[in-house]
């Protein structure tokens, strides 16, 4: 039912598309001038649906129209890293906002001072994963601290990961005896009923060393079930990208699945330059990027991915 869902939204969609395009062809043959302005007005949004839409059939992968679950890790350093994977955070939710795409954290740990420690967030909505693929690796940014009273310039590191939600499609057996689940005190914000019972869960599946957490619900069952849900995600993109990797190695192509290494730099001094060190594309305003302006980056990745470059 979900799958139909899609599709039929998808139909839908093109249809409304070619219905406006229809229209507007139309207003033109009339050759009235005073619905020029009106005319332009359609255009341009219709331009700007075709390139959305354009965009999207780069994304051909089997899972690309799926959901997503992001995590985001914040690095060594202490009050730094952490303050810049909540602003990473703050950018990825601008981002979702600005695609009408559903956002709900469903696990938060957040610093001793400022920022947050770890996060884990659900997004839904029509190609959430394939637009988020591009953003798994580490983000390194370098900045002068605010927390350094020296006025330092200090370079932090975050880790985001990203795995597609299909829950539908997730063929993974796991046996209970292969899970260590431990039942806390939420630490995040929450009503009293959260903050007063053990309510919150982490589940360790000892053979991957896969740690999942969830705290963000009100009761311990729907943690539970939440927590589950991203074990068998997490554990379905792991084989999924073992898969890749063998194929790849037949091919005789390399892919790299390492997050070692950072995929993007966010310079904020001594100048302003965000740069993807897997497509070399840059820019210069880096606040709007913070802000949630990615799309040109992604486009660039799925560009690559796909050999158009």
């Amino acid at each position: 039912m979900q799958k139909i869902a899609k599709l039929r939204e998808e139909v839908t969609d093109w249809e409304t598309v070619s219905r406006r395009i229809a229209d507007a062809l139309e207003l033109a043959e009339l050759g009235d001038d005073s619905l020029y302005n009106d005319l332009q007005t359609e255009v341009n949004a219709l331009l700007e649906e075709v390139g959305r839409r354009n965009f999207e059939a780069m994304m051909s992968g089997k899972y690309d129209s799926e959901d997503a679950i992001l995590s985001i890790h914040a690095g060594a350093g202490g009050t730094e890293s952490q303050d810049w994977a909540s602003i990473l955070l703050r950018m990825f939710l601008r981002w979702a906002e600005t695609h009408r795409l559903k956002t709900e954290i469903i696990d938060q740990t957040d610093g001793e001072e400022a920022g947050i420690k770890s996060v884990t967030l659900t997004v839904r909505g029509h190609y959430a994963f394939g637009y988020l693929q591009s953003e798994r690796g580490v983000h390194r940014l370098v900045r002068i601290s605010p927390f350094d009273a020296n006025k330092r310039r200090h370079t932090s590191f975050a880790l985001v990961e990203v795995v597609p939600d299909v829950q539908g499609d997730i063929d993974i057996v796991i046996d209970e005896k292969d899970l260590e689940i431990d039942y806390f005190r939420s630490s995040g914000a929450g009503g009293q009923h959260i903050q007063k019972n053990e309510t919150a869960v982490r589940i360790v599946h000892k053979p991957s060393g896969i740690v999942v957490t969830c705290q963000n619900q009100r009761s311990q069952l729907q943690n539970r079930e939440f927590a589950m849900q991203v074990l068998r995600a997490r554990l379905f993109d792991m084989e999924r990208r073992k898969q890749e990797e063998e194929f790849a190695k037949l091919k005789g192509d390399h892919v790299d699945v390492n997050f070692g290494s950072q995929i993007r730099s966010y310079v904020l001094h001594p100048y302003q330059l965000v740069k993807d060190h897997r497509t070399n594309y840059e820019v210069g305003n880096a606040a709007a990027v913070l802000d949630g302006r990615l799309d040109d980056f992604m486009e660039a990745y799925l560009k690559q991915k796909v050999g158009q470059v």
